[in-house]
């Protein structure tokens, strides 16, 4: 039997009792047996500047960076603030991309799923998202857009309570599966003579 996937969940909102943050931790739950999971705690990170960029690199972003890097694939659940990304993912996004050729995100996977208290779930900040991680040189899984409307309503107790979402979620968590394991065969097959 092959290793577990290591995966790596990121809530795009900083907030306690975070809605994002009560996605992420029922959809890591429910897909406890597809991987390995670990959670990011873009919090911690100092805003980007430039002149910080350098070794050694703050302790919080090197940790983070490492994440990553660990990473087969990543997940990430966010809000939409003001119709966009919220500036504490875009933060950690901006810390993982650099170097532009030779970032942890590089050829990594990326499923993302938006939530709101509105009816769209989100959907505009999925795209700015979208177009961060494609800056990066990730690569965003191909699934129909994975957005949780009206999520303040499917909060019980602290905890995401919607099985329809989920269940549509790990569809897409299945396709992010499949490329990994897709990635490793090519990595062992043997190369073509020429």
């Amino acid at each position: 039997m092959s290793a577990p996937h290591r995966l790596l969940g990121i809530s795009g909102s900083l907030r306690t009792g975070a809605y994002s943050t009560a996605v992420l931790n029922a959809f890591m739950t429910a897909s406890a047996a597809q991987g390995q999971w670990e959670t990011a705690d873009i919090g911690a990170l100092p805003l980007f500047n430039q002149d910080l960029y350098v070794d050694p690199l703050p302790a919080t972003v090197a940790a983070f960076r490492a994440q990553i890097a660990l990473a087969d694939g990543i997940v990430i659940v966010s809000p939409e603030y003001n119709h966009g990304i919220p500036g504490g993912l875009k933060n950690a996004l901006d810390w993982a991309s650099r170097p532009h050729n030779g970032s942890p995100l590089r050829g990594k996977p990326v499923l993302i799923i938006t939530s709101s208290p509105g009816f769209t779930g989100g959907v505009r900040a999925q795209y700015q998202i979208r177009e961060t991680v494609v800056s990066a040189l990730a690569r965003p899984v191909p699934t129909p857009e994975i957005v949780v409307g009206g999520v303040g309503s499917k909060i019980v107790d602290g905890r995401f309570d919607d099985q329809a979402s989920i269940d549509f979620a790990l569809g897409g968590l299945a396709t992010m599966i499949s490329e990994i394991v897709h990635g490793r065969e090519q990595l062992r097959a043997p190369l073509a003579p020429r």
